[in-house]
């Protein structure tokens, strides 16, 4: 499967929920369908102020050895890390499975900045970028566990790309959809991101119905999770409010 061919494409209206909803939100409405790892923990955004909706294009490394995988100069007609990101797509977020290594850099500011030119929604490793000064000036979200300088063939070795990887503890499918914010990273299961992207929003205008009341003194009580005796009141609010 390439980043073109995807188990599901998110409608208009979903992307433009995913991108304002929390990922916060989001793991809520995972937790209520059974699902408990979603999030990538220990990742930082280089851009808190980018949102990131995309799909899974995964990369996969292994421990490298000096006579398989250490290289100064790539090879970018066999090298699997370069082919990856010559194969991204637009809407993909390259995701890495860097075995949680950051004692070398993962990835880079030119081949990030290859993966924004060809359409790509973001990047996610749970190993380290090295350029990350660069990175802050760059237009695209990005997400990594630390900064090192030193080339990744050091420490990591890329064997595939488009497989089912495991990136900080969790389980990323190709295609899955991969949302980001300045709290971090969560993974949507294809098949559910359509809903989960409608009841997400629902949640947040009820949050933001609850806070309101909570901020003017009212008791979570009855409120936080909301009572059907506070539904009408809710019900007008937001039918003034538009959402």
């Amino acid at each position: 499967m390439n980043g073109r061919q995807r188990p599901v494409c998110l409608s208009d209206a979903a992307k433009e929920l995913l991108r304002h909803v929390s990922t916060a939100t989001l793991t809520s409405q995972l937790l209520k369908r059974g699902f408990r790892n979603t999030f990538i923990p220990g990742l930082r955004p280089t851009r808190p102020d980018l949102r990131m909706v995309g799909y899974a294009f995964t990369l996969r490394y292994v421990p490298t050895r000096e006579d398989i995988g250490f290289e100064v100069d790539y090879d970018n007609r066999k090298n699997v890390q370069r082919l990856a990101v010559e194969a991204v797509g637009e809407d993909d977020v390259l995701v890495i499975d860097a075995r949680g290594e950051i004692g070398a850099a993962s990835l880079g500011h030119i081949l990030a900045t290859r993966i924004k030119a060809r359409g790509g929604a973001g990047i996610v490793t749970d190993g380290a970028l090295r350029d990350t000064p660069a990175f802050a000036q760059l237009d695209l979200p990005v997400y990594c566990r630390a900064a090192h300088a030193t080339t990744s063939s050091v420490l990591h070795h890329p064997v595939d790309m488009n497989v089912p990887i495991g990136c900080g503890g969790v389980l990323v499918m190709p295609g899955d959809v991969v949302v980001g914010d300045a709290e971090g990273v969560v993974v949507i299961p294809a098949a559910l991101a359509e809903e989960v992207a409608r009841d997400a929003y629902e949640q947040e205008v009820k949050e933001e119905f609850i806070l309101e009341q909570v901020q003017q003194g009212a008791s979570i009580v009855d409120l936080y999770p909301m009572q059907e005796v506070h539904r009408p009141a809710f019900e007008a609010w937001r039918a003034r409010r538009g959402k």
